[in-house]
C-alpha cells in the first residue's frame, strides 16, 4: 500500500525500488520472506520519521517514502531496514503467541539487537559491495549501549521536524 504525499516522488519507483529490496530477501534470506509473509499482513510505503516501523496493531510493516526514493543507495540497505521490521513482527507474534497472559514488558533494547543480528547476517550473506554498507550500519548499531540502540522516540517532536524539513526541501 503506498501513501505518496509527495508531488516530487513518483510512484512506480518506489514501488520499483520496493520490488528490488523484496526481490533480495528473497533471494539472499528466503527464510526471512517466509516469515515476512507469514507475520506481516502488509507493507505500507509513506512519508514517515523513520526508514522503517512495525506496527503491532495493524501488523503491518511501514517503509519510509523518502528512503525508498533514494538513489544514492542500493536496495539493500532498503531490504535490510524491511528485514529489521519483520524482525519485531515476528518477535510480537512470538508474544502473542506464547506469552499470552503473562504480560511483561518487552526489553527494547534486546529485540533491537536481536534486529541487528538478522540486519548483520543479511548484510554478510550479500555480495561484498552490496552488503557492505548493510554490516557497517548493523555492526555500529549492534556497539551501542542500550539506551543508545533503542533509543525512546518522542514522535510528534521526529514528526514535526520532519514536516519542518519537508517544507524547507525544494521540490
Amino acid at each position: 500500500m503506498l501513501r505518496n504525499s509527495r508531488d516530487d516522488i513518483a510512484d512506480q519507483e518506489v514501488l520499483d525500488r520496493l520490488r528490488d529490496a523484496l526481490e533480495l530477501i528473497r533471494e539472499y534470506a528466503p527464510r526471512r520472506l517466509q516469515h515476512l509473509q507469514r507475520d506481516v499482513r502488509a507493507i505500507r510505503v509513506e512519508r514517515f520519521p523513520t526508514r522503517g516501523a512495525f506496527l503491532p496493531q495493524e501488523q503491518v510493516v511501514l517503509t519510509e517514502l523518502t528512503f525508498l526514493a533514494r538513489r544514492d543507495i542500493s536496495a539493500a540497505p532498503v531490504a535490510s531496514s524491511i528485514l529489521h521490521e519483520g524482525v519485531h513482527a515476528r518477535v510480537h507474534a512470538f508474544r502473542a503467541r506464547v506469552m499470552r497472559g503473562f504480560p511483561s514488558a518487552p526489553d527494547m533494547a534486546r529485540e533491537e539487537r536481536l534486529c541487528r543480528r538478522a540486519e548483520l547476517a543479511f548484510g554478510r550473506s550479500l555480495p561484498p559491495a552490496l552488503g557492505a554498507p548493510v554490516v557497517e550500519r548493523a555492526m555500529q548499531s549492534l556497539a551501542l549501549a542500550d539506551r543508545d540502540v533503542a533509543p525512546v522516540v518522542d514522535w510528534q517532536l521526529a514528526r514535526e521536524r520532519q514536516d519542518a524539513a519537508d517544507r524547507d526541501t525544494p521540490r
